[in-house]
């Protein structure tokens, strides 16, 4: 079955993201509770590369696959998860990458959507919040995806947000999307 292309965020508006977004449905991974069989042999990389027994997997209709069966547990691991069976899978950072961002309005009535190298489109708001945690190598800009998984923000989409952060007149600065405000102060 084939899968449909990468959307192109640049020629989508927000309301044809928000339609896309309610039109794909996830597998319903929390409502299943299979025995776990071990190891998947697969890990997902800290710059967003899909690997199984040490290769990368290049083939993003897979990548994209597993990635709908992914899980977090409740003691922070990453199993990829089917109604029967259920297998850890190691994760360096975060599981998903956000690496294109699309911006309408201004203020308190900006959206901010998000393009992951999955495919997915996330809106940040409410239910999907933004967070600014400091990592060694500087800011470590996150989106909550979906049930404890997260997407890194790509350095240069972190700038765009930081761009928007600086040109308002927020204290703290930071930005709004879809009408919750995210401050851009990094945490420990």
């Amino acid at each position: 079955m084939p899968m449909d292309p990468l959307p192109d965020l640049s020629a989508l508006s927000l309301t044809d993201i928000a339609r896309l977004v309610e039109a794909d449905k996830l597998p319903p991974v929390e409502r299943w509770n299979p025995t776990h069989c071990g190891d998947s042999e697969m890990r997902i990389a800290r710059d967003g590369t899909w690997f199984h027994q040490g290769s990368p997997i290049g083939r993003i209709a897979m990548v994209r696959l597993f990635s709908r069966i992914l899980r977090r547990e409740a003691d922070g691991g990453y199993v990829l998860v089917t109604p029967v069976e259920k297998l850890d899978i190691a994760v360096e950072d975060a599981p998903f990458i956000a690496v294109e961002m699309k911006v309408e309005g201004e203020g308190a009535a900006m959206r901010l959507a998000f393009r992951l190298n999955t495919g997915d489109l996330v809106t940040a708001g409410p239910n999907h919040g933004l967070r600014f945690a400091t990592g060694d190598d500087g800011p470590r800009p996150y989106l909550h995806v979906r049930a404890g998984l997260e997407a890194l923000i790509a350095r240069p989409v972190y700038y765009e947000i930081a761009e928007l952060a600086l040109a308002g007149d927020g204290d703290p600065a930071g930005v709004w999307s879809d009408g919750a405000f995210f401050a851009i102060e990094p945490t420990a």
